[in-house]
């Protein structure tokens, strides 16, 4: 009997063994196939090639773009890294049918799907991968909001987003995921303030939601101790500086709208070794004991406006390889330990008032009064003694009869002026200092509203807009020597000038047709001092000039910044130049004129349009940015007209001859079309008919062989630019060149396209030629997004 049971023991469990062999085996088959399918729906990238069905996927060897790894016969890590600048999969891609069948895959902890062209919002079913801890699914063209269906993952670690097209605003319940450790968010269009719930993320340690639209106070993150990255660069967050625990090793505020002072504990987080808060509005004294921080490596305060005396025998850290004081209002000596032999140490202070005639600084004064006008107070000041207020009285008594006295004084003289005048044929002119109000007037308020964030951004490196004297500009450029004569267009003469300060300055000239009071112009100097952007020549301040009989304004003076590196013609056309701009330093200036024009048309509303807007009018800095430096004032469009004779003038003319009403966004659009079509091709263009002949070429060129496109490019550019950004500008330069304004792009399509355009040039790597290729991977048919370029 014993061994009866004992054999029918064995038999059952050998019949067990044998039902549960094929079951696994079914398993694996399953596993297999879902690959296999996942690799189709992807369009087969050159990553996955070696998959088949064949294939041993979980002993096949990882590599860095592309690992299985295996775990009792079920998948917990996959890894499909595409190539950098993969172009969006074709229209017929389903990503719900893509997620369909990777939650076949339940036991994923891991996933990575990186530069693969995935395109579409992110379906719900993600929740179905319950077992997540991982998700990295950045540079992509994924779009919308983040579903809620994510706050299912309860075992998610890291999220990783960067490089899509997201929007919406993070929302409140990833604070429940309670295991988070990194959230990066980098470089999509998320919007909105940050939620309240972040702060219950004790177990954040990455915080990166650089270049965004978040805008805002930043919530309290004091409460999460294992915080050691915040990155919160190009955003609008402010005005208060965040509140931090101390254990933050990178520290990035950079290019927000902060204008608080610094906190003391920061001198106290000594784990810090990357601050970077430039180009905010920080106010008051700055801590110098940053320098000394026992962690430190780099320090970058460049662009605000701190105060304080640093002084040579400073200490400082002796691993910090790069300080950045430049733009603030610094005074005293540069500290010795920053002078140091070191190779690898970056030191700039330019535009403080630092006792040194090394790069650029302004006189003590300047620094004091921009002081005073924020507010911040260089030295305390003492109270009046009863002496000192007595002295006060007694003077401003004094000074009330002495001022009658001048009066009166001043009434005789020009009674008998103006008796005198009336003998002569030509007035003369005398100077009306007009102080500009720093607040809004009810008339340009009546009139036009502030985008204030974008001007204080755009304004940034340029001192405050102010009233000149007539001496002073007579001092600048020599009497307007013809020596320092630039130039006459359709807006006055411009000369060059050089103040006091050392400061170069380009002064127009401009001879109004009417007469008017300086009152007249109150609202338009409001405008044109608050019209500041790092991609236009901006106004530095003015002048008028009145004549003596009526004090109606004769001439008026309007002082911008000088722009000493040419034009950006000269650095394309051939022969202008010994060194034509690269592909990658041409789609930079394009996309900073792109910005440039969507200030004018929504830094202010109503916006700034019909700019004529050439090559020649746009100048180059120091470190080859873009700035149009001609666009339509206001001021100058109501007395001296709006148009010059661009090109585009004739092709106005010709639309309003036919009776048709132009948009006027879309007159600059196609003029900066003009400016795309030059850089492009690198030769002149100056009629209407050559841009006809140019894009005629351009289009056949596109549709016909690499051979035929390359023979129209610039042969300069050609031999080192991807053929995918290439053909992104080409794209969106034939579209701003539309004859039927309504089929122009808006000029935001324009800059996402050019930026589009860039990041694939960054991404690209090739050999010295233009990279061909059998398919157009921007075209409009494969692109999900009705922004991206379509021909």
């Amino acid at each position: 009997m014993g061994v009866g049971r004992n054999f029918s023991s064995t038999i059952f469990l050998l019949f067990v063994v044998l039902l549960l062999i094929p079951c696994t085996e079914q398993l694996q088959t399953s596993h297999a196939h879902t690959l296999l399918r996942i690799k189709k729906l992807l369009n087969s990238p050159s990553v996955l090639s070696t998959w088949n069905t064949s294939t041993d996927f979980c002993n096949a060897e990882p590599s860095a773009s592309l690992t299985v790894a295996c775990y009792e016969d079920n998948i917990t890590q996959l890894h499909i890294i595409g190539e950098k600048g993969t172009s969006s999969l074709p229209e017929n891609f389903s990503i719900d049918s893509f997620f369909t069948t990777l939650v076949r895959l339940p036991s994923l902890k891991v996933l990575s799907l990186v530069s693969l062209g995935l395109w579409g919002s992110l379906p719900s079913k993600i929740s179905r991968l319950f077992s997540l801890e991982i998700l990295n699914i950045s540079s992509n063209f994924l779009s919308g909001a983040i579903p809620q269906e994510v706050s299912v993952l309860r075992s998610l670690q890291t999220l990783i987003l960067d490089n899509n097209m997201f929007n919406g605003s993070v929302p409140k319940w990833m604070g429940e995921l309670s295991l988070l450790a990194v959230l990066s968010l980098p470089n999509n269009s998320f919007s909105g303030s940050l939620p309240n719930s972040l702060r219950g993320l004790n177990t954040l340690r990455v915080l990166s939601l650089s270049m965004n639209q978040f805008s805002g106070e930043v919530p309290d993150l004091s409460g999460l101790t294992n915080l050691q990255v915040l990155d919160l660069e190009d955003n609008r967050f402010g005005p208060e500086f965040p509140s931090l625990a101390s254990k933050v090793v990178t520290l990035v505020l950079r290019k927000n709208k902060f204008s608080s002072a610094i906190p003391e504990e920061l001198s106290s987080y000594y784990q810090l070794k990357w601050i970077d808060i430039s180009f905010n509005r920080f106010v008051g004294p700055f801590p110098k004991s940053l320098l000394t921080l026992p962690s430190i490596t780099y320090l970058n305060i460049a662009g605000n406006r701190f105060t304080g005396m640093l002084f040579e025998n400073m200490s400082c850290n002796a691993e910090l390889d790069y300080v950045d004081f430049s733009s603030n209002l610094l005074t005293g000596k540069l500290p010795t330990c920053l002078l140091s032999d070191s190779e690898n140490r970056v030191v700039r202070y330019s535009k403080n008032c630092l006792a040194s005639g090394e790069q650029n600084q302004h006189p003590y004064f300047f620094c004091r009064n921009e002081a005073l006008a924020v507010g911040i107070l260089p030295r305390k000041q003492k109270k009046p003694t009863r002496m000192a207020k007595g002295i006060l009285a007694l003077s401003i008594v004094g000074g009330i009869t002495l001022g009658v006295s001048l009066i009166g004084l001043l009434i005789v003289l020009v009674r008998r002026a103006q008796f005198g005048k009336r003998t002569m044929k030509i007035p003369r002119t005398r100077l009306i200092q007009e102080n500009v109000s720093t607040g809004y007037s009810s008339k340009l308020l009546s009139d036009a509203r502030y985008i204030s964030q974008t001007m204080r951004l755009g304004g940034l490196g340029l001192p405050p807009y102010r009233t000149f004297s007539l001496e002073e500009l007579e001092r600048a450029t020599s009497n307007f020597n013809t020596s320092s004569f630039l130039g006459e267009g359709s807006h006055g003469q411009m000369y060059r000038g050089e103040l006091n300060d050392g400061s170069l300055v380009a002064i127009r000239c401009l001879k109004l047709k009417r007469r008017h009071s300086t009152q007249n112009f109150r609202h338009h100097i409001e405008l044109i001092s608050k019209l500041r952007h790092r991609h236009l020549v901006s106004a530095l301040g003015h002048c008028f000039e009145c004549y003596l009989d009526d004090s109606s304004v004769s001439r008026m003076f309007l002082v911008f910044e000088y722009v000493q590196n040419g034009t950006l013609r000269g650095h394309i056309s051939e022969g202008l130049t010994e060194q034509k701009l690269t592909w990658t330093q041409r789609i930079a200036a394009a996309v900073g004129v792109a910005k440039g024009i969507q200030f004018l048309h929504t830094g202010i509303v109503p916006g700034v349009y019909s700019n004529n807007l050439k090559i020649t009018d746009v100048l180059l800095d120091n470190n080859l940015a873009a700035k149009i430096s001609s666009y339509n004032l206001p001021l100058l469009a109501e007395n001296v007209g709006k148009l010059g004779t661009g090109v585009h003038s004739s092709a106005l003319k010709e639309h309003n001859a036919r009776g048709r009403t132009i948009d006027a966004d879309k007159v600059d659009v196609y003029d900066f079309g003009v400016i795309l079509l030059e850089m492009i091709v690198g030769k002149s263009i100056l009629s209407k008919d050559e841009v006809d002949i140019i894009k005629d070429q351009l289009q056949w060129g596109i549709t016909a062989d690499d051979v035929s496109l390359i023979s129209i490019v610039d042969p300069v550019i050609c031999k080192a630019c991807s053929e995918e950004s290439m053909k992104t500008m080409m794209g969106i330069c034939l579209r701003a060149l539309s004859e039927e304004p309504a089929q122009r792009p808006s000029i935001e399509d324009v800059l996402w396209n050019l930026q589009f355009a860039a990041q694939v040039q960054d991404e690209w790597r090739g050999d010295s030629q233009c990279q061909s290729s059998k398919e157009s991977p921007v075209s409009s048919s494969q692109r999900p997004s009705s922004q991206l370029t379509s021909w």
